[in-house]
Parts: C-alpha cells; structure tokens; sequence
C-alpha cells in the first residue's frame, strides 16, 4: 500500500477515533476514570502520538515537503480529545519521544527511515481503526 494511501486512512481513521474517543468515554461511564487521569484507551493513544512524532520527523528528512502535516495531526487529536493536565503532558511527550528518538538516529534518509515511515504509517492506521471499532460501539 502506498505512503498516500496509508496517510489517507490513517487520517480518517484518526478524525473518527479523535471524535468518538469523548463520546464514548462518557458513553461508557468512564467519566471518573477520565477525570483520575486516566481513560482506558490512553495507551494506544500515547501511541499514535509517539508514531505521529516519528512520522512528523521523518517524513521531513526523507522530502515528504508535507511541513507542519504531522504535528497538526497530533493537535487536531490533542485538540478533539481535549486532555488537561497529566493526560495532556503524556500526549505531547509521547509525540515529543516519537520525533526525538528518530532525530538522535537520523540526519538524512535511509532505506531504514522509509521502511520505519511505511511501517508506522500501518501501524498508526491499525492502531486508529482498532480505537475506532472498540470504543465507537
């Protein structure tokens, strides 16, 4: 599957994953959870941050000329899943490690780069749809 396709779904599937996550929360009446810092999707949230963090530097280093593409992901899932607080700072600093972790291996392209690029864009689309059919019923 091509790198447009994969991003093509990845974000789709991130908008109705950002857009169910807080209605199902509520659904679920894991209100009180959520508001002890912690919602029972958080892992896999944390991470597609640290994957969109990685895809955000990467991306870049191999000429994807896609700018702020990545990190305006990150913001439009931090922005629909509104976590204050410690939820919050797990996000970003997820997103954070992601790109960090790859900007202290990485200067330019590599076959490795693109093969990590191809992989985590699958592995962000799957994490999404998983999110998505689980906590969206």
């Amino acid at each position: 599957m091509s790198a447009q396709i994969l991003h093509s779904t990845l974000r789709r599937v991130l908008i109705v994953a950002a857009t169910v996550a807080p209605i199902t929360l509520a659904a679920a009446g894991a209100t009180a959870r959520a508001e002890a810092g912690v919602a029972p999707f958080d892992g896999s949230l944390q991470r597609l941050a640290e994957i969109l963090g990685a895809l955000h530097y990467l991306r870049n280093i191999c000429g994807a000329n896609e700018g702020q593409k990545w990190r305006n992901e990150m913001q439009s899932l931090v922005d629909a899943e509104a976590p204050s607080g410690e939820r919050r700072a797990r996000m970003i600093a997820s997103f954070n490690r992601g790109f960090r972790g790859y900007q202290q291996s990485y200067r330019t392209c590599t076959p490795a780069a693109e093969l990590v690029i191809r992989r985590y864009l699958e592995e962000g689309s799957k994490i999404a749809r998983e999110m998505t059919a689980r906590y969206a019923n």
